[in-house]
């Protein structure tokens, strides 16, 4: 992928995209919590207090939930 094509979502905009709370995300990239996803798209530091996910990497993640899921189903 370009680099001009990369997009880097802060928490709020990452929230809205998948429909959860902020809380589940932070359990999700918590090793130490028991609902730690390691499979959830690392955060990328973007200053010195801000980091962010890039749009691309979480696209990827949710496709491969819902072929996981449909997998399952069948």
């Amino acid at each position: 992928m370009a680099a001009q094509n990369l997009k880097v979502l802060r928490i709020r905009a990452v929230v809205n995209k998948l429909g959860i709370a902020r809380s589940t995300i932070y359990d999700w990239i918590n090793p130490k919590s028991p609902r730690y996803d390691a499979t959830f798209p690392k955060q990328r530091r973007l200053g010195m207090q801000s980091v962010g996910w890039f749009e691309s990497e979480l696209d990827e993640w949710l496709l491969k939930r819902h072929q996981a899921s449909s997998t399952d189903i069948a």
